[in-house]
This record gives C-alpha cells, sequence and structure tokens, in this order.
C-alpha cells in the first residue's frame, strides 16, 4: 500500500463511517386528496392549490413534496373508491378535500359523512396523519340540508382528532376578483389566499409526519 493511498484512506474512511450513521433527509411527501379545487380546474399550469403549498412550505423551509390527487368532479365516494391507489406511494400526511361534489349532486349528508368518515378510519389504520379541509353548502339548497351538510365536517374532526381547516375557500368565495368566470374555482389569485390561510395548518401536518417517519 502506497503512502499516498494510506494517507487518501485515513481522510476518506472516517467521513464513510460518520456517514453510516446518519439517515438520509428525505422530503415530507404530502398527499391532496380531493376534487377540482386540488386539482386546479381551468388554472395555468403551475398555479394550482399543489404547486402553489409546496413552493410555500419551502419558504418555510420546509422540505416538501405536495402530490396532486385531486379530480375533478370526484365526489366523496369516489375518494373513498380510490384512496388505496392513492397510498399506494406512502405519503407521509393527506390534506383530504372531499364532499362539495356531493353538495352540489344533492347527495344526502349522511351518506357524505359516512364515506368521508370511512376515509378517516382507514387513514387512522395506516397511521397517516390528515389534515381534514370543510365545505359550506350553498344557501339555496334549503335550511335543513345546510344545517346537515355544514355540520359533517366539525363533527368529523372533533370525533377523529385530524387536524381541521373549517371551509377550504375560505376569503376566496364569493369574490369576482378571485374566482374564475364560473364564479366557484378560485383564479391563481384565489388560490394564493387559499393557501396562505391554510398554510400554518399544514406546517402542523409535516411536523406530525415528521414524528412518525
Amino acid at each position: 500500500m502506497t503512502r499516498g493511498f494510506k494517507l487518501l484512506l485515513s481522510i476518506v474512511l472516517p467521513l464513510i463511517v460518520a456517514g453510516a450513521g446518519q439517515a438520509v433527509a428525505t422530503p415530507v411527501k404530502i398527499l391532496a386528496l380531493g376534487t377540482s379545487i386540488t386539482q386546479g380546474y381551468g388554472l395555468p399550469p403551475g398555479t394550482d392549490f399543489t404547486v402553489q403549498l409546496q413552493a410555500a412550505l419551502k419558504r418555510e423551509g420546509i422540505d416538501a413534496v405536495v402530490t396532486n390527487a385531486g379530480v375533478s368532479g370526484d365526489t366523496s365516494a369516489g375518494g373513498l373508491a380510490r384512496l388505496d391507489w392513492s397510498l399506494a406511494d406512502h405519503p407521509g400526511a393527506v390534506i383530504v378535500e372531499l364532499g362539495g361534489n356531493d353538495m352540489l349532486r344533492g347527495i344526502p349528508p349522511a351518506e357524505t359523512e359516512k364515506n368521508l368518515r370511512a376515509l378517516l378510519a382507514r387513514l387512522k389504520r395506516a397511521h397517516v396523519p390528515v389534515l381534514l379541509t370543510g365545505m359550506h353548502a350553498q344557501r339555496n339548497l334549503g335550511a335543513d340540508y345546510v344545517k346537515q351538510f355544514d355540520g359533517i365536517y366539525p363533527r368529523l374532526a372533533r370525533e377523529t382528532g385530524v387536524l381541521f381547516y373549517p371551509f377550504i375557500l375560505d376569503g376566496v368565495a364569493l369574490n369576482p376578483k378571485l374566482n374564475q368566470a364560473d364564479g366557484m374555482h378560485p383564479n391563481p389569485a384565489g388560490v394564493k389566499i387559499v393557501v396562505a390561510r391554510i398554510l400554518p395548518l399544514v406546517k402542523k401536518l409535516a411536523k406530525e409526519s415528521e414524528k412518525i417517519r
């Protein structure tokens, strides 16, 4: 063994040994399971909820990959049906944004709640932290329907203990400047507000994920 090789080995070997005991840092994988609001219906590329949220987390010093599992028109039943497939990539946390299309279709609130409860139970069994986002029923559906639907989300959050954001479109709904022409889907500026308001809870979600990694 030459003197030069011995010198190189004396430098490199300690670094290898030191690194062997250290875990390689990996990004927190957050799955956003939702509807067209998550999917980014009508938005230019790179301006949807998941892209803006991932960028916001990085600005906060949180290394995260936010996966877009939004499907336009999807219901709570559809979200439940594709949950196992969505979990195939083993996300560290999940944001659940479902139920709005159930309301628009007039699906009985009890059915929506049953589906969401089953979905949250599945995620709990998988030990995946959850952030549940709520939706408000349109007021023209009648007082009884509104009361039943609006009660779904706070009740599930209270009973399951998941993180809870009461209204995904808080600060954006009914504002023409923040919505697309249909009056229902946020434009890029609207998405920016959604992200800014939900960000503190997503940061908590990322921390919960890191605790169980």
